[in-house]
Order: structure tokens, then C-alpha cells, then sequence
């Protein structure tokens, strides 16, 4: 090939390389999602922290995780409210009692992991929600008096576990959903789930096979998702 035909081409398609990153950096194609991950599992070797791991792996964004045995929350009291209060006055975000609001109104998608205990979840994550469900943070109310989300995130990923079969998930995950759905503005809510694990003679490696399998194309679906918004 000529050098000045090589010349004039690589002077073309250096604007074009120019133009074509600053697309993908406005347009969020590289910018990398912010990820709030909230483990309420309790044993060290969880099987549904493990489903949450594989997830994120596969998800393969930056996350924050906030692990609820470690940060020991307190559950809210007459005291604990008036200065959440106070701290709401004065927008101070940053106080203990509204850092966790505010990191997941901030989330661009939420993940839970949490074991199905006694019908639900954990205790740890009820004290959590009551810590994240602050007016004007995560929703606040219209003048009709209903609530509205102001949060950021477009999805919730729930992760689950259980030893048994055909259990009811109406408060566990069917909570999470409704509180997404009325309070916090979240509208895909999903349900990764592995049942079934305790039953004697259970194949609990092919079970977990199987929700990772699920886990596989749970995200083929959102990534198919993101990429016709990215054309939009």
C-alpha cells in the first residue's frame, strides 16, 4: 500500500477513534456501575453468600459491600429516631444514622443475600431496613400523602437459600419486592433461589450448579437489557 494512502487514513480514523470513546464515556458505556452488595448471611461458608459471590463475579462491576454480622446495627428507638431527625435537618448524610440510606438511594443496582430463615430472612436485615427506609433519603411522600422512591437503582438482585421445598417467599423476598415497588421507586426486582439443599439424599452441588446456571442467564437478560438502553 502507498505510505501516503496509510498516511491519510490513519489521520481519518484517529478523529473517529476521538470521537467514538468520548460517545461511550457520555454515554455510560464505560463507566462502570456502582454496586451495593448487602450480605445478611450469617455462617462463614454460606451457600447463598457463595450464589451472591458467583453473581458479582459474573456481573463483573465495582462493588461495596456491607456485611450486616459485622456492622452490628442497632435497632431504632425513640432516641435513635430524634436524632436521625436532627441529622435529616441539618443534611448531614454522612451521620451513622443516615450513611446507609444515602449509600443505597447512590446504588445503581442492589444486591441481597439472604438465607430463608423461620418464613423470611434474618433479623439483621429487618434492623437494616428500618435503618434504609428514611423520608427524604431512599422515598419521600406526594401531597396526596403516597410515598415515592428516590432511589437511584434500576434493579434489586435477591439471593436466597433454603433446606426445604415449595416454602412460601411472601415475606421474604415478596417484602423486599413490595418495599422496592411502593417506597423506594425500584421497579425489576429479581429472585435467585436454590431450594431443596437439607433433604436427605440431596445432591446440594447439582442444586447450586443449577442456581448458577440460573444466575447465567439472569444476567445475559440484564446485559441484553443495558445494551438496548446504551442505543437509546
Amino acid at each position: 500500500m502507498n505510505t501516503n494512502i496509510r498516511e491519510r487514513q490513519f489521520i481519518f480514523a484517529v478523529p473517529f477513534y476521538i470521537w467514538y470513546n468520548i460517545y461511550k464515556y457520555f454515554s455510560g458505556r464505560d463507566n462502570a456501575m456502582n454496586i451495593l452488595y448487602i450480605n445478611a448471611c450469617v455462617r462463614v461458608n454460606s451457600r447463598t453468600a457463595r450464589l451472591a459471590a458467583y453473581y458479582i463475579e459474573r456481573r463483573g462491576h465495582k462493588v461495596k459491600e456491607t456485611a450486616l454480622i459485622s456492622e452490628r446495627m442497632t435497632v431504632m428507638d425513640e432516641g435513635r429516631l430524634n436524632e436521625r431527625e436532627e441529622a435529616l435537618r441539618k443534611s448531614d448524610t454522612e451521620n451513622e444514622l443516615l450513611k446507609f440510606a444515602a449509600e443505597f438511594s447512590r446504588a445503581d443496582e442492589i444486591i441481597i443475600a439472604a438465607p430463608y430463615w423461620d418464613l423470611s430472612f434474618p433479623s439483621q436485615l429487618k434492623t437494616y431496613i428500618e435503618n434504609i427506609c428514611v423520608p427524604g433519603v431512599t422515598f419521600d411522600y406526594t401531597d396526596d400523602g403516597f410515598p415515592r422512591g428516590l432511589c437511584r437503582a434500576k434493579r434489586l438482585i435477591y439471593v436466597t437459600t433454603a433446606g426445604g421445598r415449595g416454602l412460601p417467599y411472601d415475606f421474604g423476598y415478596g417484602y423486599i419486592k413490595a418495599l422496592c415497588g411502593a417506597y423506594f421507586g425500584i421497579e425489576d426486582t429479581r429472585l435467585i433461589c436454590a431450594e431443596g439443599l437439607d433433604i436427605v439424599g440431596a445432591d446440594e452441588d447439582a442444586i447450586l450448579e443449577a442456581a448458577r446456571r440460573d444466575i447465567d442467564g439472569l444476567i445475559a437478560d440484564i446485559e441484553r437489557k443495558e445494551g438496548t438502553e446504551h442505543e437509546h
